[in-house]
């Protein structure tokens, strides 16, 4: 019971300090005092049962009213339920899913069709991770949320930005172009501003644990910011235990992820600011025999015209035990989960199944080969200039899709996902361009 007062930090303990001793020392949390049978509880623990049981009956009251649970009447059902005791009496929610969701204040990323895709933006007291390849977008995505996040509700928070970076400096020069080509943010009374943008550079582990540990809980509370960005949080993970295999390394590296987690949730809560977290990926590979089996892909798509060396079947967790990490990975990484896809590019985030019991969102950019683009002027090249590119080159089109949310329903099921592109006031999505257009 030593975790009931981070649950509920009011809770009168003062008619239970008989009880809560010996459930300390028998190591009962709340999770277990709620979810397990009060009779094994109370011979585990030795305590009366009929204390337990009322014990545990005010705590589920307590989260139920914390939560904006009220009770039905019992009278409204039958006679029968009201002999029911106060835990199973019905209850209904006050407001619904999607009311409390509009209630939570998020960062916009300033088109329609990709807050709608990720359930209305990005919500502040979670950890969100934005993973891709590389080219996929994510650094894009983050500098559209830098400058959001300094508008007025219902687009953002407005509270400066602090952007951490493991890789390379902040895009200032970027960051201008969005903000003075944006229609949302250069017709602001009060535009977002780069001098609202905190940033620093940490390129090693070392400091970055250092920065993380120390200095950020101290920036967040004086300089009030609403997002932190971290672009990208494997970087250094991967530069330093790139040739540490054995098994006291990755138990080492698990401890350092889950503690990582654990500060920047707790950032998140006590500030009420959003975390977003950018991460890498790896190539998935099958062996041979699998790739064998499997049928050829549909014809005119284009993994017809373009197949990397590590390409692998989506279908390739079906030969294996059901609940092994290489199957259950097609539903939480964010790849491989439609089993009509035909064979394509898998990717593996890094930082591996630890990490992802970390974050409460992940938001997956997925990048094809294609032959066509866009005719719209504005676009930004893939090479990295400014200028747009242009009619009948090569290019990329690229798709968002949630992996798994919160407060979002997961569309890695789908085909493709919500289709974007990169322009120079930051992202758009290209169906609602269109229809713009129309």
């Amino acid at each position: 019971m030593t975790d009931l007062l981070c649950v509920l930090p009011g809770f009168p303990t003062n008619n239970y300090t008989h009880l809560i001793p010996s459930l300390e020392r028998h190591r009962i949390s709340t999770t277990d005092l709620l979810t397990l049978d009060a009779l094994v509880i109370a011979k585990r623990a030795r305590l009366p049962l009929l204390d337990l049981r009322r014990f545990a009956d005010h705590i589920l009251s307590t989260l139920q009213n914390d939560l904006g649970l009220e009770r039905s009447n019992p009278s409204e059902y039958n006679v029968e339920a009201q002999a029911l005791e106060p835990a199973q009496i019905p209850t209904t929610l006050r407001s619904s899913g999607r009311e409390v969701t509009a209630q939570r204040p998020t960062v916009s990323t300033l088109d329609r069709s990709l807050d709608d895709a990720i359930g209305g933006g990005i919500p502040t007291g979670y950890i969100t991770e934005i993973v891709g390849e590389s080219g996929s977008g994510k650094t894009q995505y983050l500098l559209t949320l830098l400058l959001s996040a300094q508008l007025p509700a219902p687009q953002g928070l407005f509270r400066p930005t602090l952007y951490i970076s493991t890789e390379g400096a902040l895009a200032t020069n970027r960051l201008t172009q969005i903000l003075s080509n944006h229609p949302l943010l250069c017709t602001q009374e009060s535009p977002p501003s780069l001098s609202k943008v905190l940033s620093i550079q940490t390129p090693d582990l070392e400091s970055q644990e250092h920065i993380i540990t120390y200095q950020l809980p101290v920036v967040i509370e004086r300089e009030n910011i609403g997002l932190v960005i971290i672009d990208s949080i494997a970087a250094n993970y991967r530069a330093e235990r790139s040739d540490s295999a054995t098994g006291s390394a990755l138990a080492e590296r698990s401890n350092q992820l889950a503690r990582l987690g654990a500060q920047l949730r707790a950032l998140a809560l006590t500030h009420s600011c959003a975390i977003v977290v950018a991460n890498q990926v790896s190539d998935r590979f099958t062996p041979v025999s699998s790739m064998a089996s499997h049928p050829p892909a549909k014809s005119g798509s284009v993994s017809a015209f373009y197949q990397p060396s590590s390409s692998v079947p989506c279908q390739q967790s079906y030969g294996f035990n059901p609940l092994s990490l290489d199957h259950q990975l097609r539903f939480f990484s964010g790849w491989g989960s439609d089993p009509n896809s035909g064979l394509q590019s898998l990717k593996s985030p890094s930082l591996g199944l630890v990490w992802a019991n970390q974050i409460a969102c992940r938001i997956v950019l997925v990048k094809e080969f294609c032959f066509e683009v866009s005719t719209s002027e504005g676009i930004v090249s893939n090479t990295g200039g400014d200028e747009p590119v242009d009619c009948g080159s090569r290019t990329w089109r690229r798709f968002m899709k949630v992996a798994f949310a919160a407060w979002a329903e997961s569309t890695c099921d789908t085909e493709h996902g919500v289709e974007f592109e990169i322009w120079r006031g930051g992202l758009r999505a290209v169906r609602a361009r269109a229809a713009d257009a129309d």
